[in-house]
């Protein structure tokens, strides 16, 4: 799948857009903020990863080709640290020029390879790091009152 996979916590949180949408600077600054946050960060995969389900769970995985690697715009692809081989999904996180200022409730949740997750739609741009930090803190505080 042409999408970028990061793990905060325990968590996966696929992201996806159009080439050049800022996946994979969302995916630095997601693991820039969960250092400085106190929060585990690490790239699962950038630019392709494979999902396959395990036991109910979605599961992604980074292409072997790219296992490891970030690309930065203006440097090309750079070893990162710290990844993860794998993670499980909790998290959706669509990259659109069209994210609508206050979504509806249909949108916020999204069906992937047999697996319902929830799903946020956000414009590309800076600044993005924090309202996904902010909404995965949202949905583990949710699992945990379950």
């Amino acid at each position: 799948m042409h999408a970028s996979c990061v793990v905060l916590g325990e968590d996966g949180i696929l992201i996806r857009g159009a080439s050049g949408s800022g996946k994979s600077t969302l995916v630095r600054d997601l693991i820039g903020l969960g250092s400085i946050s106190g929060v585990f960060a690490a790239l699962v995969g950038d630019d392709r990863v494979a999902l396959t389900q395990r036991h109910g769970r979605l599961v992604a995985a980074a292409h072997p080709a790219l296992a490891g690697l970030l690309e930065i715009r203006g440097l090309g692809l750079q070893a990162v640290e710290p990844t993860m081989p794998s993670a499980v999904l909790r998290l959706v996180v669509d990259l659109t020029p069209h994210a609508l200022r206050m979504p509806e409730e249909a949108g916020e949740t999204v069906l992937l390879g047999g697996t319902r997750l929830p799903r946020i739609f956000l414009p590309p741009g800076p600044g993005l790091a924090g309202t996904v930090l902010w909404r995965w803190r949202r949905l583990r505080v949710m699992m945990m009152t379950d």
